[in-house]
């Protein structure tokens, strides 16, 4: 009998928990085993092996992630709110894939130098290039300031909203939508009200 997607899924949602828990390498078939209610040996009726597991995990994480960048890539939008979709399609994916981000944040470097996941390194590389080239256009089109710079910007957003994996829960007081809302709004427009900004710079304009 073939296993259902339904079961496969519930396994891999139990494997992603313990890999981002526990660490791939420490992580043995057992111990998903064990927290999935099975024994191991039946646990191997649906995987080969935790590598396939992990694979799987990740795999399906980033082409979701995909699919939601590439749509947001393709909308036609500026550069401002080019960067405000990226930002919430991540959160999205949090919200969604948790335990996948985790791993990924942990495991990919060492993941990545194995032939089966060479995607990791590839994915890595797609990533950078999307959000700088909308940092990019923003300089270039006097969104974002000229003297940004577009690295450092780059790995601050990118920093900033993954870590968000080590303690968001789904079903939280907040939905991915707001959480991604209040980041943009701290990263875009600052912690300190507009009229605040305003008038510090003008008195900086002011000192002899």
């Amino acid at each position: 009998m073939t296993p259902s997607p339904e079961r496969r899924r519930e396994l891999l949602s139990t494997a992603a928990e313990v890999f981002a828990a526990q660490g791939y390498n420490a992580t043995t078939v057992r111990r998903i085993a064990d927290e999935a209610g099975m024994l191991a040996g039946s646990l191997y009726y649906h995987f080969d092996s935790k590598e396939s597991m992990v694979d799987e995990i990740l795999s399906t994480f980033l082409n979701e992630l995909w699919a939601g960048y590439d749509a947001v890539l393709g909308a036609g939008l500026g550069p401002r709110e080019t960067v405000e979709a990226l930002v919430t399609e991540s959160f999205r994916e949090i919200d969604r894939h948790r335990a996948a981000v985790a791993i990924y944040q942990k495991e990919s470097q060492h993941l990545s130098t194995q032939p089966r996941f060479r995607y990791l390194t590839e994915s890595r590389g797609r990533f950078e290039r999307a959000w700088l080239g909308a940092l990019e256009r923003g300089v270039a089109e006097g969104v974002f300031r000229a003297d940004l710079d577009i690295r450092l910007a780059y790995r601050f957003l990118r920093d900033t909203v993954w870590v968000a994996a080590s303690w968001y829960r789904p079903g939280g007081r907040h939905s991915p939508e707001e959480i991604a809302r209040q980041y943009l709004s701290m990263v875009l427009d600052g912690i300190t009200p507009r009229d605040d900004r305003r008038d510090r710079t003008q008195r900086e304009t002011q000192r002899p």
